[in-house]
């Protein structure tokens, strides 16, 4: 029954696909390879339905969507079992590969070949491939033999070394002689890769002899041809270690030199405004070369022996270190440390290029300007692909930026991008990203104005948002807030936007809920958070009494009785919580540390353009008993004293009231004047939230219905493990009157739940 539906649902797809744009082809290309990689059917099944609509649309006219489709089939060759390449692959290439195909064709033919050789054994790849690839290898045109000749390397891992010797090494002797210049390199670049394979008289009677003339030719010859070369010196190097007689030794090593120098022994006494962009491209390529070269420089030293480096390369070494052109210098100084290991106790030769390297002001980060347009294009490129991989990764990535631009760089040129990707992306793994990475920017963010914009987007766009999904995504951003903020900053913010979710209308918003409720438990403090437990309580026993999901249900009672298993943290130390205390005090620190940063920058700028003297500006960072720079890890916990530590002195408590006033009681400009109503549409609830230390209590005022329920004495016991619990006037029975529950008794009772 599954297979009629599946072939019922490829005739569709078949016939989509026929008619659809270059988008659909290449997503269609991609969701074929995933279904394969996470293996969604069976092999049997995905070849019998999937591999005919591959191999059906390999000759796109578009070439994007045909070398995706080509690539899809790559790997699907790589499981499917011999006989259905046979079959399926191998038997349709006869005819494929004739001259009387296209030229596409052709080049399809010849990267499914590569491919298919690891699949068969060597008498099956001699009798029914190897005469495909002669026959290609022979083609017409100059692309069919140069992607043919790239190809062998994977034929002759396949055939085995007698096979390559009498079959494989032939044709790239006579493609390296071949009169197009892109054959004759992909010969070159294929023989270079295959040296490993032959053994020494092969190396020393057929591959030095045309490495030499390969060599002697290049100059003459497109400069393509000299990159390549100047490229895969190493390995040259490496493969025909031993082989050379000293006087081809010597003119390989005067080669390598030529290399190093090749385009600085020109006159360059003209304008460069009126070079001949031929002549500007051609110098483009020789930058290139002698790049190349000082990549291969260490690979050099061991050609010639370290011993010998002072009299043998260090000129050289001393040109590429002293190079007009910043590619070729920031090469080789990435070689540096490799050099320096092998010349040993040698090392004090380089003393002065190393000096000199260090002291180049290229080296510095002064294209630091052209940083951000690199990494917002970056982000866009990695977002416009199919590869989500790789924008998931990029965005992680993005984490580090506050250690390296200004938060003001990051607040107007990242984080609104960020929250375009948490709303409009459809890949979870991508959204998450992007909201981790959003947190991370906010923690080190050092304006409090732009803080509570961002937070007031989140609680709004998000939290309040009217897409379900973006609701997901908020309580995803919660989670991380959890594990990047203090316990005070998540329940100043986002404590009530979180739990007012469980009136949500969609269901999987409430069970994503349910899952997070006992983490954001953890993030209160006894018996400065007592009023925000009240709150939590009664959203719970609402769900407990009103959910009418059965699935939701289940997970409330589970969630409940984990709810009842935990201890809450005291305002005071406890043993059992030491480190996790710590590390939550060293998190507020740090925040209050930001606050203190941009009060004492307002300071200077108060001042008249005076800056604030040293002592003075030493005495305030030493009240905060906190370093002055930011941490290297996210986050970082470091024991030390708290933020609240008590003291008698005058300064201390005036700078204390600069903090806490400057945290908490600074007033937020009028159009962020909505973040005091997180809670909801429906619901106003106002809180002055305590500093961490001073033990104050915090105030709470509801006047929400959404909050009424059922009479405590409906709700289970096994909620909490006390058998009484504080909470608020509004826990009363259904026939409160909402007037009422609005006055100003806003004192706590108890409630046995």
């Amino acid at each position: 029954m599954f297979i009629v539906r599946l072939r019922k649902l490829f005739l569709i797809i078949q016939e989509a696909l026929l008619v659809a744009g270059v988008e659909m082809q290449l997503t269609a290309a991609v969701s074929f390879l995933t279904i394969l990689q996470e293996e969604s059917v069976s092999v049997h099944t995905y070849a019998h339905s999937f591999l005919q609509v591959i191999l059906l649309h390999l000759e796109h006219r578009d070439a994007g969507v045909s070398n995706a489709w080509l690539e899809t089939l790559l790997s699907v060759i790589e499981v499917l079992p011999k006989e259905t390449l046979r079959h399926e692959i191998l038997n349709p290439l006869v005819s494929k590969a004739q001259l009387s195909q296209t030229v596409q064709s052709r080049l399809v033919s010849c990267k499914i070949l590569g491919k298919l050789t690891n699949k068969f054994d060597a008498h099956a790849i001699k009798r029914e491939i190897l005469p495909l690839v002669k026959s290609l290898c022979q083609d017409v045109e100059y692309e069919v033999r140069s992607c043919m000749c790239r190809q062998l390397e994977n034929i002759a891992q396949g055939i085995g070394t007698e096979l390559t010797k009498s079959v494989v090494l032939p044709e790239l002797i006579e493609l390296s002689r071949d009169e197009g210049s892109s054959v004759r390199l992909a010969a070159f670049e294929t023989l270079v890769n295959l040296l490993d394979i032959f053994d020494t008289d092969d190396r020393s009677q057929t591959i030095l002899p045309l490495v030499k003339s390969f060599c002697e030719k290049s100059f003459k010859a497109d400069e393509s041809i000299l990159i390549s070369l100047s490229f895969h010196l190493g390995k040259l190097c490496h493969g025909l270690y031993g082989i050379f007689t000293p006087d081809q030794h010597l003119r390989f090593l005067e080669f390598y030199k030529k290399l190093c120098t090749l385009g600085l022994q020109q006159e360059n006494g003209h304008n460069e405004n009126q070079i001949p962009p031929q002549i500007l491209e051609q110098e483009k390529k020789y930058i290139s070369v002698r790049k190349n070269c000082a990549y291969n420089f260490p690979a050099m030293i061991v050609f010639v022996d370290p011993k010998n480096f002072h009299m043998e390369l260090y000129s050289t070494f001393f040109c590429l270190c002293h190079d007009p052109e910043v590619p070729v210098r920031y090469t080789i100084a990435i070689c540096f440390h490799e050099v320096s290991k092998l010349l040993n106790s040698g090392v004090y030769l380089i003393h002065k290029e190393l000096i000199t390297l260090l002291q180049d002001e290229s080296l510095e980060l002064s294209s630091l300007p052209d940083l951000i347009p690199a990494l917002t294009a970056a982000e866009q490129r990695a977002a416009a692909s199919l590869k989500w991989r790789t924008h998931e990764k990029l965005l992680q990535k993005y984490a580090c930026l506050p250690h390296v631009i200004s938060s003001d760089q990051i607040y107007y040129r990242f984080l609104q991008r960020m929250f375009t990707v948490m709303m409009t992306n459809n890949v979870l793994p991508v959204q998450k990203a992007a909201s981790r990475t959003l947190c991370i920017f906010l923690r080190y963010n050092r304006k409090q104005e732009q803080r509570h914009e961002v937070i007031q987007k989140l609680i709004e766009q998000l939290g309040q948002g009217k897409s379900y999904w973006n609701r997901l995504r908020f309580l995803d951003t919660c989670e991380f807030i959890i594990e990047i903020f203090s316990k005070s900053f998540f329940c100043k913010y986002f404590f009530l936007p979180a739990i007012e979710l469980t009136h949500d209308p969609v269901a999987n918003v409430r069970m994503k809920l349910c899952y997070l409720l006992p983490k954001v438990k953890s993030t209160l403090k006894i018996p400065a958070d007592k009023h925000l437990l009240q709150q939590l309580e009664m959203c719970v026993r609402k769900l407990l009494c009103q959910e009418k999901d059965k699935d939701v249900l289940a997970i409330v009672k589970r969630t409940v009785l984990e709810l009842d298993r935990m201890e809450m943290s005291m305002d005071a130390f406890q043993k059992k919580f030491y480190e996790k205390d710590l590390l939550d005090q060293e998190k507020e620190r740090e925040e209050l540390l930001l606050l203190e940063m941009e009060q004492l920058e307002k300071e200077k700028q108060q001042s008249d353009g005076r800056p604030m003297s040293d002592k003075a500006f030493e005495k305030k960072r030493r009240d905060t008993k906190t370093p002055t720079t930011l941490p290297k890890s996210i986050p970082v916990a470091v024991p030390g004293p708290s933020s609240a530590t008590s003291s008698t002195s005058k300064e201390i408590k005036k700078s204390k009231l600069i903090r806490s006033q400057s945290f908490n009681n600074q007033a937020f400009h009028a159009k962020y004047g909505n973040l005091d109503k997180c809670a909801s549409k429906s619901s106003t609830a106002t809180y002055t939230p305590s500093v961490s230390g001073l033990g104050k209590t915090s105030v709470i005022s509801l006047t929400d219905d959404s909050f009424r329920t059922r009479n405590a004495s409906n709700a289970p016991s096994s909620f909490s493990a006390n058998s009484s619990l504080p909470s608020t006037s509004r826990v009363t029975g259904n026939s409160v009157d909402p007037k009422s529950s609005g006055s100003k008794d806003t004192q706590p009772r108890k409630a046995t739940l």
